[in-house]
């Protein structure tokens, strides 16, 4: 049967189909929806970790148990795995394991675009890069069966384009994998020195038998057209580019194993055709490759290092062609990324905003209050750092900063790396304010459960962390939680915890406004009468309110009635109909 799949939806196919029987994984565009599709397979026990080297840890578990496993993460979230990844190269697995990956180029929802397949070079790991949803079918099968082929994690990499567009999968039974009886090996599964020494010359003997398969595997596949005056090496999106732009009688080596390359394969293509071109997004792997085999070749020469490409660049880049694509006669509006009308968070920052805080910020949806108007977070950089980074900005300018600084994080940000810099906090001793943003729900990746929120990945009951408790067993003697839609009681809050003389916690605690469970007020109007146009009600950014001929409006089918505007209005011009 063939079926229509997202990218993401086909690797979840893939996974089910070759007997995956656990999944972890921390959600992050582009890859959330891998462990979301995976999930309706009742034959795959699928969980949300609080983070993504738990993630792996659990999968390595799995694996080391005897049964196939999986996880799933961002570009990103490799950083935060890095640690056990390095160290399970050396170890091995028992059953087959899978990492899947999902890269970001052009940053559509990432704050770096970083090349992943410089984690499978660095921790000798093959990795495998489909380029249609039909190859995330069938790669997430051969990755079990080379895992368990060659005693090691494999790397599924995905990527913003191949995640989430669709084409023809060819859908498969599930086969169900034997399970592998654990052995106790403690020379191969305890890394202390004297057996990681004898387990690196191992992982490099397996580099060597991957090299090999690297020739033969029809996962690297030439397509010798009747053009061979130009020979393009290329993998991922940037193959269907090529086809698109070059046709059917380009000649092409199209690469599924990036990670280890061939070589006599790229030696013997490059033989039969007048010269090279290198496409690939990102950093020039193949390239650096190719070159180190001799080969002269074009690449990032022509083609940038950075973004995302599509067919009008390469033509323009690669074959001369001037403006190959269709252009507007008139300019797209910008439309910035704003705060949800509704949403909680919108309220707290108005007020930092209002008493000049100096906010240090972290990843979540609530970092685009660094938008207009509101201009209220003004760092950064990764999951939890904020409430590391605070500790460090306090101890360093002392009473400069205590009383005038704040960190602000989501409560599944704080779940996944928050913890440990509050843990710092308590046990160094800064006089350190910290903000958690308790909206019921991972928001920015499209609502996902976390250990805060009492459900699971599929909603079901499940264990629940008390934030409040959690902090007070951390050390922190203050923690105080408040309603941001109320905006006395939030600038109560900030104030008097920003005048302590000691750590202290706020949590702002009010759902999402898009959750489906939370009860929508009815909508706000303005009384043009009352309105004395001092535009105030602007100064929070909510998307429902414009400017209309000199007095505020307030768009009924955006606005749920939050309540925050009215309470900034001096003349009452604010009311429900």
């Amino acid at each position: 049967m063939k079926k229509l799949m997202l990218g993401n939806a086909a690797a979840a196919r893939g996974l089910y189909e070759a007997g995956c029987c656990l999944i972890s994984s921390y959600p992050g565009t582009p890859s959330t929806e891998i462990t979301e599709q995976a999930a309706q397979y009742p034959e795959i026990y699928c969980e949300w970790a609080p983070n993504e080297k738990v993630a792996m840890e659990v999968a390595f578990g799995a694996a080391l148990a005897g049964k196939r496993a999986a996880c799933v993460m961002k570009h990103v979230g490799v950083n935060v795995a890095a640690d056990p990844l390095f160290t399970i190269s050396y170890t091995g697995i028992n059953a087959g394991m899978v990492i899947c990956v999902a890269d970001d180029a052009g940053m559509h929802s990432s704050q770096n675009e970083q090349d992943s397949r410089r984690y499978a070079i660095a921790a000798k790991l093959p990795m495998l890069e489909p380029a249609d949803s039909q190859e995330a079918c069938r790669f997430a099968k051969v990755a079990f069966e080379l895992s368990e082929e060659y005693d090691t994690p494999v790397f599924l990499k995905m990527c913003t384009r191949i995640s989430h567009s669709q084409s023809i999968v060819e859908i498969g039974a599930r086969q169900e994998a034997p399970v592998r009886p654990y052995v106790k090996d403690i020379p191969k599964y305890v890394m202390v020195p004297g057996n990681a020494r004898p387990r690196h010359p191992i992982v490099e003997e397996r580099t060597r038998k991957l090299i090999d398969f690297a020739e033969t595997t029809d996962l690297n596949r030439e397509e010798m057209g009747e053009d061979t005056s130009v020979g393009i090496i290329t993998s991922s999106t940037s193959y269907q580019y090529a086809r698109e732009v070059f046709g059917e009688k380009a000649s092409i080596l199209k690469l599924g194993l990036v990670n280890p390359l061939p070589r006599q394969k790229i030696l013997d293509f490059a033989a039969k055709v007048g010269k090279v071109i290198v496409l690939e997004e990102l950093d020039p792997i193949i390239e650096e490759h190719c070159r180190a085999l001799g080969l002269e070749v074009t690449g990032k020469d022509r083609m940038p290092r950075v973004g995302e490409f599509a067919q009008g660049m390469v033509a323009e880049k690669l074959r001369g062609q001037e403006k190959p694509w269709v252009s507007l006669d008139e300019p797209v509006p910008g439309r910035p990324p704003v705060l949800c009308a509704g949403c909680p968070h919108r309220g707290l920052f108005y007020t930092l905003a209002k008493h000049k805080v100096t906010v240090l910020g972290d990843i979540g949806c609530y970092t685009l209050a660094a938008y207009e108007p509101l201009y209220a977070i003004e760092t950064c950089e990764c999951m939890g750092a904020s409430v590391s980074s605070i500790h460090g900005f306090n101890k360093a300018l002392g009473q400069e900063s205590e009383g005038k600084t704040v960190a602000v994080l989501g409560d599944s940000t704080f779940m996944h790396s928050g913890m440990t810099g509050l843990a710092n906090i308590a046990y160094n001793q800064s006089n350190s304010t910290v903000i958690i943003l308790d909206n019921s729900t991972t928001g920015m990746t499209g609502h996902q459960q976390n250990p805060t929120t009492g459900k699971n990945l599929r909603g079901d009951p499940a264990g629940k962390i008390d934030l409040e408790t959690l902090c007070r067993a951390m050390g922190i003697r203050r923690v105080r939680v408040v309603d941001p839609y109320d905006l006395k009681a939030t600038e109560e809050a900030v104030v008097e915890e920003l005048a302590a003389q000691e750590p202290s916690v706020i949590i702002t605690r009010r759902p999402c406004a898009l959750l489906k469970t939370v009860e929508k007020h009815p909508p706000v109007a303005v009384d043009p009468e009352k309105c004395k146009g001092c535009k105030l009600c602007m100064r929070i950014g909510c998307p429902a309110i414009s400017w209309k001929e000199k007095k505020a409006v307030v768009d009924p089918t955006q606005c749920v009635g939050c309540g925050v505007c009215e309470q900034m209005c001096s003349f009452d011009a604010f009311l429900h109909p």
